[in-house]
C-alpha cells in the first residue's frame, strides 16, 4: 500500500523529533511505498538537509512552518464574505471552547458538558475546512488570516456573550499575537498537497504527531477520503500547555491559544481512523481531550537493543559495574532535577561512604543548559569537597560530571555498564529513554514516580515520589546493600524491555495497523479491466498482503495510477512472492 507520512520538524531532516523513530519504521516496512510531506520548523533545519531515505520513498514534499511571505492572492468581495464567516466561525468556536489546561475543566473553572464539548466540536470543524475549501478554490490563505478582518472576528468572538473569562479581558496587542499564532498554525491549509497526484492518492495517512502534523491529514481525509492514523509518543498539546505556562505572555493569549490547540487537538483525535500513544501517561491525556477509547491502541516506541546486548547478556548479570557507583544518563536541564540528585546523593554518602556518582551527558542546547549544569558543578563541589585517602594522595569528588565519547565512557552502552544502579530523578519526563537503555544493559533502576515511569519499568525496578532525595536516597541505599536483588531486578528489566519495548514489535504494530484500517476504508479507485468496462471487486482486501493471494494482480504500467477515482487496469498475475 501506499502511506503518506505526515511530519512536523523531524523526519526526513537530519535534526528534529521523531526522526530515528520514522526512519526505523519506514525501513521495516520495505513492503509499502512510502510519500513524505514533511512541515520544518526553521531555517537551520532545512539546511542541514535530509538523512539518506531508502527506496520505498517514493516522493519527499516539504513546506516551511517557520515563515510565510504573503502569498499575493487577491480575493474578491464573494471570497472576502467567506472568509468573514468562516474564520468568525472558528474564532467564535475557540473563545467557546473549554481550555483543556488540566484535562477536566474550562479555563474559567466550570466543567463542559459532553453536549457543549460535540457542540463547539461541529462549530470549530465546519469552519476549519470551510477555510480549507475557500483555499483550494481561491489561493492561499497567508494574506487573510493576517489582515485587519480576521483580528477583528477575534474581537468580537472575545466580546461575545458566552466568551472565555479570560478571553473577554484580551487587548488588541492580545488579539494579534493570537491571530499571528492561528495564521502559523494554520499554514497547511494553504498548501496544493491535497490534489489527486498528492495526498488524495494515498491508501492512508499516518501523522507522526498531533496538532500542525495532522491537519494535512485531516484535510486528506475531507477532500479525499483517506483514513487517518495518529501517533503521538509526545502529546503536542501537553507540550504546548508546558511551553505555554513559561512563556511571558498575558493571561487571555493563553487562554485563547489554550483553546485553539485543544480544539485542533480534539478534531484530530474525533476525526482519525485510530490513534496511537507511545504509553498510559499520553493515552490519559488524549482521553480528557476527547479521544474515543475505542481508536485507542499503545504502541510502545521502538530501540535498538543490539547496541546494549553485549553489556545486558554478560553472564555474571553486573557486566562491568563498579559495585559502589550509580550513574545518571541523560541531557542536563532542570526538568531532570540534578539538584534533588545531589542532595540524594549526600544521604547515601552517610550510610555507604565509598558509593560514587557519575553522571553522564550534555546540557541541553542554548544558555539555560550550561547555566544549570554550571550550578549543579558548582553544588556538587559545595557537598562534596575533594577527598584524598592520604596526606600525599590528590584529592577526588565522588561526583562526576563525564560526556559520551570520552576516555571514560566511550558508548552509551559503557556508561551504563559503569555503574551497579542506575537513576532517574526527573520531575517531568514523558517516556523514559534512558530507563528502557538501562533495562536493555540489566541495570536495576531507581526512578521517581513521573511521566511514563511506572509503566515502563512495570515492577522491575524501584519507584519514589518526585522531589524527594530522601526518599531517592533510601531506594539507592536498598540496591546498593543488596547484590542479589540488583541482579534480579535487572535481569527481569532486560527480558521486559526486549519483549516491549524494541524495533521489531514497533514495526509490526504498525504494519497490523495499517492492514487494519486499509481493510475497513472504503475502495476509492474505480478498476475496469481491458476494454474499459468497471471490474467489480477489482480491488480486494488481499492485495494489500505481501504474497501470492490472487488468481488476479494489479500492475499499472510506468508508475501507478493512484489517484482517487482513476481507472486502473486488471492485468496478469505477478510473479510468485512479489508483493502487492
Amino acid at each position: 500500500m501506499r502511506i503518506g507520512l505526515l511530519t512536523e520538524g523531524g523526519y526526513p531532516y537530519v535534526s528534529g523529533d521523531a526522526r530515528l523513530w520514522c526512519d526505523r519504521l519506514v525501513r521495516g516496512l520495505e513492503q509499502h511505498e512510502f510519500d513524505i510531506y514533511a512541515l520544518s520548523r526553521s531555517e537551520r533545519q532545512e539546511d542541514e538537509g535530509w538523512i539518506q531515505l531508502p527506496p520505498q520513498v517514493s516522493r519527499v514534499r516539504t513546506a516551511p512552518l517557520w515563515m510565510a511571505e504573503d502569498d499575493g492572492v487577491v480575493h474578491g468581495r464573494r471570497a472576502r464574505r467567506r472568509f468573514a464567516e468562516c474564520f468568525g466561525e472558528l474564532a467564535a468556536a475557540v473563545c467557546a471552547a473549554p481550555a483543556v489546561l488540566d484535562g477536566s475543566e474550562a479555563s474559567d473553572g466550570v466543567t463542559a458538558s459532553e453536549a457543549s464539548r460535540g457542540v463547539v466540536a461541529d462549530r470549530f470543524g465546519n469552519a476549519l475546512y470551510g477555510l480549507a475549501e475557500l483555499a483550494r478554490d481561491e489561493g492561499g490563505l497567508v494574506g487573510a488570516l493576517r489582515s485587519e478582518g480576521a483580528v477583528r472576528a477575534l474581537e468580537r468572538a472575545c466580546r461575545a456573550p458566552g466568551a472565555l473569562r479570560a478571553a473577554r479581558t484580551a487587548r488588541v496587542p492580545d488579539l494579534l499575537s493570537v491571530a499571528a499564532h492561528i495564521e502559523r498554525a494554520l499554514r497547511p491549509l494553504s498548501l496544493d498537497w491535497y490534489e489527486d497526484d498528492g495526498l488524495g492518492s494515498v491508501d492512508l495517512c499516518h501523522a507522526t504527531a498531533g496538532g500542525e502534523a495532522a491537519l494535512p491529514g485531516l484535510l486528506a481525509l475531507h477532500f479525499a477520503g483517506v483514513p487517518l492514523l495518529v501517533t503521538e509518543y509526545g502529546v503536542q498539546l501537553r507540550a504546548h500547555y508546558l511551553a505555554s505556562s513559561a512563556a511571558e505572555e498575558s493571561s487571555a493569549v493563553r487562554a485563547l491559544l489554550a483553546a485553539f490547540h485543544g480544539a485542533l487537538a480534539a478534531e484530530v483525535y474525533r476525526r482519525a481512523a485510530l490513534i496511537t500513544p507511545g504509553n498510559t501517561h499520553a493515552r490519559r491525556w488524549q482521553e480528557r481531550c476527547g479521544a474515543d477509547r475505542a481508536k485507542l491502541r499503545t504502541v510502545y516506541p521502538g530501540m535498538e537493543a543490539a547496541r546494549f546486548a553485549e553489556v545486558g547478556e554478560r553472564a555474571d548479570g553486573s557486566g562491568c559495574a563498579d559495585p559502589d557507583t550509580l550513574v545518571w544518563v541523560g541531557r542536563i536541564e532542570p526538568a531532570k532535577d540534578l539538584i534533588s540528585l545531589l542532595h540524594c546523593f549526600a544521604e547515601v554518602r552517610k550510610e555507604a561512604p565509598k558509593t560514587r556518582l557519575r553522571i553522564v551527558g550534555a546540557p541541553a542546547d542554548g544558555p539555560e543548559g550550561a547555566l544549570y549544569l554550571a550550578h549543579c558543578k558548582a553544588l556538587a563541589a559545595q557537598l562534596f569537597p575533594d577527598e584524598a585517602e592520604g596526606v600525599h594522595a590528590v584529592g577526588d569528588n565522588p561526583v562526576s560530571f563525564e560526556e559520551i565519547g570520552g576516555p571514560e565512557v566511550p558508548s552509551l552502552a559503557e556508561a551504563y555498564a559503569s555503574g551497579s544502579v542506575v537513576v532517574l530523578s526527573s520531575v517531568v519526563e514523558g517516556f523514559p529513554i534512558s530507563l528502557v537503555e538501562a533495562m536493555f544493559c540489566g541495570r536495576a533502576t531507581v526512578s521517581t514516580d513521573v511521566g511514563a515511569v511506572v509503566e515502563v519499568i512495570g515492577g522491575t525496578g524501584l519507584v519514589v515520589p518526585p522531589r524527594n532525595p530522601r526518599a531517592l536516597a533510601e531506594a539507592c541505599v536498598a540496591l546498593l546493600r543488596d547484590p542479589e536483588r540488583r541482579a534480579r531486578l535487572g535481569a527481569a528489566a532486560r527480558a521486559r524491555a526486549l519483549e516491549l519495548f524494541t524495533v521489531e514489535q514497533n514495526i509490526t504494530a504498525f504494519h497490523g495497523i495499517y492492514l487494519e484500517i486499509v481493510s475497513h476504508s472504503p475502495v476509492r479507485r474505480l478498476v475496469v479491466d481491458d476494454t474499459g468496462d468497471p471490474l467489480p471487486f477489482g480491488v480486494p482486501a488481499e492485495v494489500h498482503v505481501p504474497g501470492r493471494w490472487t488468481e488476479a494482480r494489479l500492475m499499472v504500467t510506468g508508475r501507478p495510477r493512484w489517484a482517487a477515482g482513476a481507472p486502473v487496469r486488471a492485468t496478469a498475475p505477478l510473479p510468485a512472492g512479489e508483493g502487492a
